[in-house]
C-alpha cells in the first residue's frame, strides 16, 4: 500500500507566452533547485503561446523546454502543464495560476528569469523566519553589471527589527525603493554587503538579509493565505485586458496587511528578452485602490 502523498512546501507558478527558449532556461534554473536542502516544490506552467484558438505549439512542448520538464520530473519534482486560452490579460493569467496552487507558499516566477542554486531555499527560509506576507528576489540584469548606480541604491534600508505591515503610496518617498531592483543594483548591493562576490562561489542559501521594498519584479514568494486574504488577482475583471502593474498592486496589498521584504543576495537573473506584452495600457495601481 503506497504512502500518503505529501503536498509540496512551495508551488512555483510560471505564466508564459511565446518564449520557448526563455521558458526552457527558466525551467533549467528550477531544476537546479531540486535535490538540495531546499523545500519540496511543484511547478505549474500556464502557456498562452501561439494563435488565440490554441492551434499552435505550446512553448513547453518545444524540445528544450520539454527536456527540462523531464529533468524536473526525473528529480522528483511534479510538473503540471496547462494551455490557458483565450487570453484575458496577465492579471487573469496569474489568477488562473493561483487557482491551481495547493501549497502554503507560492512563488510567482516570470518565464524569463533564471535562478541560481539555492534561491528557492533562501526565499522559503526567509518567508518562514520573517513571518510576513511575501519575500522577493528582484531579478537582476547583468548587462548592467558595470553600470554602477549608487544614487539609486540610496533608498536601501534593512528590516533590522522584524518586518511590519507597510502601506506604500505611489509617488511617496517609499515608492522610490523600486529602484533597488533596477538594472543590477541588487548585485552591487550584495557585493557591497559582502553577501556575494564576482567570480566567487554561489552564496550559501543560509546567507541573506531582508530589506524594505516598494515592490519587486520577476521572482516573488508569497504566503498563499496572505495572498488570498487580499483577493489575489481577482480584480482582473475590473481592469482592461492590457493593464499592467498587476503584480505591483498585489504585492502592495499584501505588504499593507502582512508586510514584505526583499532578499539579498537575489540570485535571480533576468534574461533581458523583449516583452511579450508590448500593448501596455493603464497600470492596475492607478485603476484599483490598495
Amino acid at each position: 500500500m503506497s504512502g500518503a502523498v505529501v503536498p509540496p512546501d512551495v508551488d512555483v507558478l510560471v505564466p508564459t507566452k511565446d518564449r520557448p527558449v526563455e521558458l526552457a532556461t527558466t525551467l533549467a534554473g528550477l531544476a537546479a533547485q531540486a535535490g538540495t536542502d531546499g523545500p519540496a516544490f511543484r511547478v505549474v506552467v500556464s502557456d498562452q503561446s501561439g494563435p488565440a484558438d490554441g492551434t499552435g505549439t505550446a512553448s513547453f512542448d518545444t524540445p528544450s523546454a520539454a527536456s527540462m520538464v523531464r529533468v524536473l520530473r526525473h528529480r522528483g519534482v511534479p510538473v503540471e502543464l496547462h494551455r490557458h486560452l483565450p487570453r484575458r490579460g496577465i492579471a487573469e493569467h496569474r489568477a488562473f495560476l493561483l487557482s491551481c496552487a495547493q501549497a502554503d507558499a507560492v512563488l510567482f516566477l516570470d518565464d524569463d528569469v533564471w535562478l541560481e542554486p539555492g534561491v528557492l531555499a533562501r526565499l522559503h527560509t526567509a518567508l518562514r523566519t520573517l513571518r510576513c506576507g511575501l519575500v522577493a528576489a528582484a531579478m537582476q540584469g547583468l548587462s548592467h553589471v558595470d553600470d554602477d548606480r549608487p544614487a539609486e541604491r540610496a533608498h536601501y534600508a534593512e528590516w533590522s527589527d522584524g518586518v511590519r505591515p507597510e502601506r506604500i503610496e505611489k509617488d511617496s518617498p517609499a515608492w522610490e525603493r523600486w529602484r533597488l531592483g533596477n538594472a543590477a543594483n541588487g548585485v552591487h548591493l550584495a557585493e557591497s554587503l559582502g553577501l556575494d562576490a564576482r567570480g566567487g562561489p554561489v552564496p550559501a542559501a543560509s546567507t541573506w538579509r531582508a530589506h524594505r521594498i516598494a515592490w519587486a519584479a520577476g521572482c516573488v514568494l508569497f504566503d498563499r493565505g496572505a495572498l488570498l486574504e487580499v483577493g489575489g488577482f481577482d480584480f482582473w475583471r475590473e481592469v482592461p485586458a492590457n493593464a499592467h502593474g498587476e503584480d505591483v498592486l498585489v504585492q502592495q496589498r499584501v505588504m499593507a496587511r502582512r508586510g514584505g521584504a526583499g532578499i539579498l543576495p537575489s540570485g535571480a537573473y533576468h534574461q533581458e528578452s523583449a516583452t511579450t506584452l508590448p500593448d501596455r495600457g493603464q497600470s492596475a495601481v492607478d485603476l484599483r485602490p490598495l
